[in-house]
């Protein structure tokens, strides 16, 4: 079965840091786009970063200069280093990605994480 799962999520206060990790797993034969998303209550499900198989990446402009993904081709990993949390941060992080399962591009989500930032 083929999944991302997410880890690292947790209670942190404000001005600290968190690193979030997701892993796909399964019959995985490529990755190509991976992407972090989040959703605070009441809201919807917003982009926090997006990374290309070349390592492109793009930035909400709430988190540039304080968030950074980047990713493990060989391990297929993607990682969100959060830094200079505030308490707007305060979300259910998921992870996406396109994965090349089983002879087509499949656009996969995780469970989620929550992330919880104290004032």
């Amino acid at each position: 079965q083929v999944q991302l799962v997410e880890s690292g999520g947790g209670l942190v206060q404000a001005g600290g840091s968190l690193r979030l990790s997701c892993a796909a797993s399964g019959r995985i034969l490529n990755v190509n786009r991976m992407a972090w998303y989040r959703q605070a209550p009441g809201k919807q499900r917003e982009l926090v970063a997006s990374i290309t198989v070349g390592s492109v990446t793009n930035y909400a402009d709430s988190v540039k200069g304080r968030f950074t993904i980047s990713r493990d081709n060989a391990k297929n990993m993607v990682y969100l280093q959060m830094n200079s949390l505030k308490p707007e941060d305060t979300a259910v992080y998921y992870c996406n990605g396109d994965l090349y399962v089983f002879g087509n591009w499949q656009n996969h989500w995780g469970q989620g994480t929550q992330v919880t930032v104290s004032s």
